[in-house]
């Protein structure tokens, strides 16, 4: 069984394990990191083998320039896990991350690749649905901040450290301007399964949001939520977990 090479940046594995079934490959939310969901591995079934994916410019990537846009992230996606597809997959991805993974299932279905077995989307409203708030990337400093506590997940204490703050504001700009930028294309629904994930107070994805992935499917489809905001991902994570257990039980 082939491991996660070590000279793969974009792939970290807290817990490597060659004899997995499935490979869950995990997809952060704007301004996260890997680290999001090194608890999972923890809390997985030992058949499936959590991956979460590193973009630049955080983490250890820490220097290397982040993307501002969709296509170029994607495409470089692509060849980074190519290699790891020797194995049933599939794809979890949080608010950017369910973009991003929806995406890149696209771009492997156009070049003939093989396919997630299951799309696990959250938070984040179905791509086909125009975003009604105005973009964030570019706004001035003071505003920009003020619209990240509005999102309730980065911790008070980083967004008054004035310092730290500097140090992450190129990669949190990048990254919403990778979601303000992207243009969703009409294409055929995907053949294998979404879920989609919602919190109960996340007011950027309503649950009829997270109903409108429906449209993105041939195969099967259902909306769960849970209790809390935009960030229930980490604060209903024990729920989160047992759900994505049980879609992804039955390919093991």
């Amino acid at each position: 069984m082939k491991r996660i090479p070590s000279f793969n940046s974009w792939v970290t594995c807290p817990q490597p394990n060659p004899t997995a079934k499935l490979r869950l490959f995990c997809f952060h939310y704007a301004g996260g990191r890997a680290l999001s969901f090194n608890t999972w591995a923890k809390n997985i079934p030992s058949y499936i083998e959590v991956c979460p994916i590193e973009l630049p410019g955080r983490g250890m990537r820490f220097i290397q320039p982040p993307f501002t846009r969709l296509e170029p992230l994607i495409e470089a996606l692509e060849k980074a896990l190519l290699p790891l597809l020797d194995k049933p997959f599939a794809f979890f991805g949080h608010s950017m991350g369910a973009v991003v993974s929806f995406e890149l299932a696209r771009l492997f279905r156009r070049n003939g690749h093989r396919s997630p077995v299951h799309i696990l989307v959250s938070g984040r409203r179905a791509p086909q649905i125009v975003d009604p708030d105005p973009p964030l990337h570019a706004l001035p400093e003071a505003e920009f901040l003020q619209e990240l506590r509005r999102y309730n997940g980065t911790p008070q204490e980083i967004l008054n450290n004035t310092e730290l703050i500097q140090l992450l504001l190129p990669t949190l700009r990048a990254d919403f301007a990778v979601l303000e930028t992207y243009a969703y294309a009409t294409e055929a629904p995907l053949d294998c399964p979404i879920t989609a994930f919602g919190g109960w107070q996340d007011w950027k994805a309503s649950a009829d949001d997270l109903e409108a992935w429906r449209e993105q499917t041939k195969a099967a489809f259902s909306v769960e939520m849970f209790p809390g905001d935009h960030f229930f991902l980490h604060s209903s994570e024990s729920l989160v977990l047992n759900s994505v257990n049980q879609k992804l039980h039955c390919y093991c």
